[in-house]
């Protein structure tokens, strides 16, 4: 049995949401955004562990009463989601396979899950969904060329893979002054390739206010996994 750590980087604040907190504290059903999505990892059988890292100056998350459970252990994390992530490693036996997770990406479905945490290889995973719309390249706002659907994909998470080979990744991708989007990015940037494990698109990220509609449609409407 795999040692299955999750990691919810929760330490932004959600700039465009235009919120008066950070998004991840803003309200569905009458609990936090981090609520639902801690409560998708505290309930799973295969997740020993939850790590959520927050901001030194986060002053919201002592009061969810979610997050005192034995399972879960708090870290400070860092400027970026990166710096983030990396710190919440710190804390994780390097034998372990991290499952990292947005703290705004409360819709998950059990069953994308436990697709995820069937992969073995030492690449590790993502959860994706294949891009359906024309995409086009831009310089600015002008279009330059529009791209080749079949060959892409919409980066979901969780993102799953063993602790110490995304621990070398994130550390060699920072210390070289790459852009990290994702984990999958900080792992490409090593040389690895990651696998796309098809998702459901109604796992989607709260980024915007309008977004909050739809994801209480989703929680409402859609809570069968």
């Amino acid at each position: 049995m795999r040692k299955i750590v999750a990691v919810i980087p929760a330490s932004g604040v959600g700039s465009r949401m235009n919120a008066p907190l950070p998004k991840q504290y803003l309200k569905l059903q009458g609990k936090t955004i981090l609520e639902h999505t801690v409560k998708i990892f505290l309930t799973h059988p295969d997740i020993q562990k939850i790590v959520v890292a927050v901001s030194e100056t986060d002053q919201y998350y002592s009061a969810i009463s979610i997050l005192n459970s034995p399972k879960i252990q708090i870290v400070f994390g860092g400027e970026t989601r990166a710096d983030s992530v990396f710190n919440a490693l710190q804390v994780i036996d390097e034998d372990a396979w991290a499952l990292v997770h947005d703290a705004a990406r409360p819709c998950l479905k059990r069953s994308d899950l436990d697709k995820l945490l069937q992969v073995q290889e030492p690449n590790g995973a993502i959860l994706a969904t294949p891009a359906i719309d024309t995409m086009k390249r831009a310089n600015g706002n002008k279009i330059i060329a529009t791209e080749d659907r079949s060959t892409l994909w919409h980066a979901l998470t969780p993102q799953f893979f063993p602790v110490n080979t995304l621990k070398q990744a994130i550390k060699y991708a920072l210390e070289n002054g790459y852009t990290i989007t994702d984990e999958a990015s900080a792992m490409e940037m090593s040389g690895y390739t990651p696998q796309l494990i098809t998702g459901r698109s109604d796992n989607l990220k709260i980024t915007r206010p309008e977004d909050l509609a739809l994801a209480e449609f989703y929680l409402t409407h859609y809570m069968e996994n």
